[in-house]
């Protein structure tokens, strides 16, 4: 094992490909919510609205799709023209079925918070009592 940081890399890139997969395999066509304000987005600006942009990334809609750990590529028609589509995986807001909406929405920064210091829980937090959570008991 190497001595690298505890730090986990972003869940987001296996969540965006298994919410595909998942979509693809259930007949349904998968859709992704990006996030077109940067300038590291590379999508058609004429259908970008309030700086975002739903994309089609069904299999018959797109061409050279790499879902990869850093980014999303592929070529697509927008208006009958073939363009280039590059979307950093940060900048996916969601991606779900075009028919029920089913899948997944992404918050800001999906990276796991930090552990818990060894000082203790924050004052603001109440402290468990017990009452009220869910418990199992034996049964015979």
């Amino acid at each position: 094992m190497s001595s690298a940081s505890n730090q986990m890399t972003s869940s987001r890139p296996y969540l965006v490909r298994a919410i595909y997969q998942w979509v693809v395999d259930n007949h349904h066509t998968p859709h992704m919510l990006v996030d077109a304000s940067g300038e590291d987005v590379q999508v058609p600006v004429q259908f970008v609205q309030e700086g975002r942009i739903v994309l089609n990334i069904a299999p018959q809609a797109v061409q050279a799709l790499n879902l990869g750990d850093e980014y999303i590529s592929f070529s697509a028609r927008f208006a009958g023209k073939s363009q280039e589509v590059f979307v950093p995986v940060q900048r996916v807001m969601a991606v779900y079925s075009r028919e029920n909406g089913q899948g997944m929405m992404f918050g800001e920064d999906d990276t796991p918070p930090p552990p818990p210091s060894d000082g203790g829980d924050k004052p603001s937090e109440p402290k468990a009592t017990g009452v009220g959570r869910p418990g199992l008991r034996v049964v015979k």
